[in-house]
C-alpha cells in the first residue's frame, strides 16, 4: 500500500506526520519505505540524521537516470537506504529536485514514479512526502499512491485553500488514478482548549470531509525530536503525542 501525504500549504507537519506514521509501521513489523519527494529534504534529515550529499545517491540522482535512456537503468530500490530502525527505509530527497522538474515535466514523465514503484518489490507500505506545492512531483506521487492524506493545522487560512486542495485532487483522481482514496484530514497541532481549532474541525466534519480521530495535539516534543533525528515512538515512546500516532495508524490500518 502506498500513502501520498499532501498540502499544499508548508508548515502544516507532512513531514513529521509522514516519518512518524512510517515509523510506527515499521514498529508493528511492516517492512516500510518512505520516499521522500520535497527539495527541503524534512523528512530525509529525520529519518536518516544526514541526507546524502550526492544527488545520484537521492530520489534526484534516480530521476535523471531517467532523463539519460540508459541500455541497463537502475531500479528504484538501488537509491533506498536503511535508517536506524528496523524495518524502515528511505529514499532520500535533494535539493537538486527543484532543478530537475522542468526538465521531468516537459519530457512528460509524470507516469515514470508510478511505473518505478509498481517494479519494486520487499515493501508492506510506502509512505511519500511531497512539496507545499501541486507541482510535477506531487502529481507524480498523487498518480503513483493509492491513498492520499490531508495534514489540516487548525489555521483559518488553511481551511480556506482546503476546497480548492480537494478539487485538485478529485481532478487529478478522475484523470489519472481512478484508484486513488482520499483516506483522511488529518488535525495536527491540535489544542483542545482554544476555540478555534474545535470550530475549524467542526467546519470540516460538518462540510463533510473525512476527518481522522485522534487529533494530533501540540507538543514540543515534536520539535525534539526533530532535533534528535528520532522518530517519536524511539524517542518519547510513551508520551501522548506518541500514543496518538499509535493509535492513528492503527486506525488507518483497520479500515
Amino acid at each position: 500500500m502506498r500513502r501520498v501525504v499532501f498540502n499544499q500549504k508548508g508548515g502544516v507537519g507532512k513531514s513529521t506526520i509522514t516519518a512518524n506514521l512510517a515509523a510506527m509501521a515499521a514498529a508493528r513489523g511492516l517492512e516500510t519505505l518512505v520516499l521522500d519527494l520535497d527539495a527541503q529534504a524534512n523528512a530525509s534529515h529525520y529519518l536518516l540524521g544526514k541526507v546524502p550529499a550526492a544527488a545520484d545517491e537521492t530520489i534526484a540522482g534516480y530521476f535523471e537516470d531517467t532523463l539519460s535512456h540508459r541500455i541497463y537503468p537502475r531500479e528504484l530500490d538501488t537509491v533506498a537506504r536503511p535508517t536506524p530502525y528496523a524495518g524502515l527505509s528511505v529514499i532520500a530527497a535533494h535539493p537538486e529536485l527543484e532543478y530537475l522538474q522542468g526538465r521531468l515535466e516537459s519530457r512528460y514523465k509524470i507516469y515514470k514514479l508510478r511505473q518505478s514503484l509498481d517494479a519494486l518489490a520487499g515493501y508492506d507500505r510506502v509512505y511519500i512526502d511531497t512539496p507545499p506545492a501541486m507541482n510535477f512531483y506531487t502529481r507524480s506521487a498523487l498518480i503513483a499512491a493509492d491513498r492520499c492524506l490531508i495534514p489540516f493545522d487548525c489555521d483559518t487560512f488553511a481551511r480556506q485553500a482546503l476546497d480548492d486542495l480537494m478539487q485538485s485532487v478529485v481532478e487529478l483522481r478522475a484523470d489519472h488514478n481512478d484508484g486513488l482514496t482520499v483516506e483522511g484530514i488529518i488535525i495536527n497541532q491540535f489544542q483542545a482548549r482554544a476555540r478555534l481549532p474545535a470550530e475549524l474541525v467542526r467546519s470540516l466534519e460538518d462540510a463533510g470531509y473525512p476527518v481522522r480521530t485522534p487529533y494530533l495535539p501540540a507538543s514540543v516534543k515534536v520539535r525534539e525530536s526533530h532535533e534528535k533525528a528520532r522518530p517519536l515512538c524511539h524517542h518519547a515512546p510513551r508520551h501522548k503525542l506518541t500514543g496518538a500516532f499509535s493509535a492513528l495508524h492503527d486506525t488507518l490500518e483497520a479500515q
